[in-house]
């Protein structure tokens, strides 16, 4: 069997997993959705915006929703998941078999390609029928989603990768991991407005990928005039499209230099 079959075959396995691990699937998964429902029911009648052109708080969060599905699926799972098979002997029984690890690396690349496709899927259907989110009209707003969806994706699985590296045993993956993943989300205009935070905390978030990718979606999903509430009132994609792909490849440097197959021995 070649390896484009291994890996496919590969796939299939990683989602049957994925979805039988209830805690995967409420942190990871389901996690977004939650938190929009949440959030979006909390302050779905306050409104913000010029008079006869307001739009409801339930938007703003339903953009930092989809920018969160996409950092929690490419980084969280995937530092959790290799993390986790690593230090319970998993990839090096792997070794023991046909799969080669592109094959494995197929595996999880699908896995995180799918679940999150789901997820936005699913975002967008709570946010229309749910919260009444008016969706882009133009082609040009659907294929700025695509690019940032894609290379935020494509960052972020790179990061989840090098990520992996850090904790210590399988126990510890999830304890290390977590903190890491939620602290940006409340520092990169996630849950709160970038405009709230000090402005030490706005400048060091410009540098974090996550701000990006969530000026990316409220880019494609607000209404022109919010533009004016973004640090410097522009969306700037160029400079996020910049920052994004450039930590694309530090995780994927990273990525090189720390992942390893199996768990070095303890000296």
């Amino acid at each position: 069997m070649n390896t484009l079959s291994l890996g496919l075959k590969r796939i299939r396995y990683e989602l049957v997993g994925y979805f039988r691990a209830r805690d995967a699937v409420v942190f990871t998964f389901l996690f977004p959705i939650g938190m929009l429902l949440l959030f979006g029911s909390i302050f779905r009648d306050q409104l913000v915006g010029p008079p006869g052109e307001e739009i409801s708080m339930a938007a703003i969060y339903f953009a930092g929703m989809l920018a969160a599905g996409v950092w929690l699926s490419g980084l969280q799972t995937l530092a959790i998941d290799l993390a986790t098979e690593k230090h319970e002997g998993g990839l090096k029984r792997l070794a023991a078999t046909p799969l080669t690890p592109t094959a494995y690396f197929i595996g999880k690349l699908g896995l995180v390609f799918i679940t999150n496709l789901i997820q936005m899927i699913l975002l967008v259907l709570v946010g229309v029928f749910v919260f009444e989110i008016a969706l882009p009209t133009e082609p040009e707003e659907w294929l700025t989603f695509a690019w940032v969806w894609m290379l935020g994706l494509a960052c972020f699985t790179a990061l989840g990768i090098a990520l992996s590296a850090l904790p210590r045993s399988a126990r510890a993956a999830s304890a290390v991991i977590i903190p890491i993943v939620l602290i940006p989300q409340f520092l990169t205009g996630v849950y709160l407005p970038l405009m709230l935070l000090p402005d030490w905390l706005q400048q060091v978030a410009q540098f974090v990928p996550l701000t990006w990718v969530g000026r990316g979606m409220r880019a494609v999903f607000l209404p022109d005039f919010m533009e004016a509430m973004e640090l410097n009132s522009a969306w700037d994609l160029g400079m996020g499209a910049i920052n994004i792909a450039i930590w694309l490849v530090i995780g994927l440097v990273l990525s090189k230099l720390t992942f390893r197959w199996m768990r070095e021995r303890s000296k």
